[in-house]
């Protein structure tokens, strides 16, 4: 801290000279606040990408590109719905997606991404596809992991 010692008498000093503003910016609480929230963003990142465990069928379809963020839903193991990471029972599962259709731009719909595990039927997965389609929610993409192995997917 710099103190400015006046020699004169204060009286003069004050009316005569005004004191110089200061042209330094102090960047260090800056700085604390910059690395806090990177301390912040680094503790929470990893819990976003959380998700319903769900073992997917592998393919060799090419990816999607996708401008919007899509709705996803999920099937797990037990045969569990979850539409973007939480749970609805098989009861209100009709009503949650009428509300997304409602709330969907008609020229512009989001693309839902199915997501459902290798072990649930095939009855399963399509109670949910049948109740897309009476919501009116037709741009669905079955979500699957590439093909890993050199296999042609004949078996």
């Amino acid at each position: 801290m710099a103190m400015n010692l006046n020699s004169g008498g204060g009286r003069r000093s004050r009316r005569g000279h005004r004191r110089a503003p200061m042209a330094e910016i102090n960047v260090t609480p800056l700085v604390d606040v910059m690395l806090v929230l990177l301390i912040i963003f680094m503790v929470t990142a990893p819990l976003l990408v959380t998700g319903v465990p769900v073992e997917l069928p592998e393919s060799r379809a090419n990816a999607i590109d996708q401008q919007d963020e899509p709705i996803e839903i999920a099937i797990d193991k037990q045969g569990a719905t979850f539409i973007d990471g939480t749970e609805v029972p098989p009861a209100e599962l009709p009503a949650r997606l009428e509300e997304i259709a409602a709330t969907q731009d008609a020229d512009k719909p989001r693309q839902i991404m199915l997501r459902g595990d290798t072990t649930i039927s095939y009855g399963q997965m399509m109670r949910v596809m049948g109740e897309l389609n009476r919501a009116g929610l037709n741009s669905v993409s079955l979500v699957t992991n590439p093909v890993t192995g050199g296999s042609s997917g004949a078996e």
